[in-house]
């Protein structure tokens, strides 16, 4: 089975960084077998893998940059949708996946576990809340 594509880019990242002075996570092997067949048909596969991943101490203003780049090749992307699935089933902790910062899909999943909280407490809780809000 192929690696997903941002493992295949960072293992690439980690080779183009060698000798430098920046330190890139390791790939991880994915959690689950049944990824599908999205990973051949992304985008990113032919762009350069830097986009993706940040080196080390990377500039705040370069960080911002190459994110927003990433995103754009992300926003293209026929299967962004099922890499954002893959990157917070993981989850994902670094790189951008599926047109998503590791910080903002730190954020979409802490919304997710909030509402899957809301809804485990019922209605009842979410009257209180509103009444006292």
């Amino acid at each position: 089975m192929p690696h997903p594509p941002h493992q295949s880019l960072q293992l690439s990242a980690v080779q183009s960084l060698q000798g430098r002075s920046a330190t890139v996570p390791q790939p991880r092997v994915p959690a689950r077998e049944a990824d599908g067949p999205w990973h051949a048909e992304a985008v990113c596969r032919r762009d350069e893998a830097g986009l993706f991943f940040a080196p080390s101490k990377e500039p705040t203003a370069a960080r911002l940059s190459r994110e927003e780049a990433a995103k754009r090749v992300c926003a293209r992307c026929p299967v962004m949708v099922a890499c954002r699935e893959h990157a917070l089933l993981q989850p994902e902790p670094y790189g951008v996946w599926g047109g998503l910062t590791a910080a903002e899909r730190r954020v979409v999943l802490g919304r997710m576990r909030r509402r899957s909280a809301e809804l485990r407490q019922g209605p009842a809780a979410a009257g209180t809340v509103a009444a006292a809000g």
